[in-house]
């Protein structure tokens, strides 16, 4: 499957329904990060996949980023299932890891 074809069906299943994930809520909740369901709703909606995990053990899984002009950067793991849009996990990504665009993992 392509990426716009995996991008276009997140988005199809975002509208339909979205079920976070307990590893998912934690995260978000964080007193250090404190993601709302509307910052990960706007990363499936105007976001763009970075990683592709068609083989996960959760099933094809993906890893989308977002950052709004002068906002944080937001990662969001999702898992398109048949009638909903799992959400494994959301955090903002730290420059140890990533690159200063977020968008790639540095090597270590």
């Amino acid at each position: 499957m392509t990426m716009q074809k995996v991008l276009n069906e997140i988005k199809v299943l975002a509208k339909k329904k979205i079920l976070y994930l307990p590893h998912a809520i934690r995260q978000m909740s964080r007193p250090d990060r404190i993601i709302s369901p509307d910052d990960v709703r706007d990363v499936l909606e105007y976001g763009e996949i970075i990683e592709d995990y068609p083989v996960d053990a959760r099933g094809h899984s993906c890893l989308m980023f977002r950052q709004k002009k002068q906002g944080r950067p937001i990662h969001v793991v999702c898992a398109p299932k048949e009638d909903y849009l799992a959400i494994i996990t959301a955090y903002i990504p730290s420059l140890v890891e990533w690159n200063a665009d977020f968008k790639k993992r540095k090597k270590i």
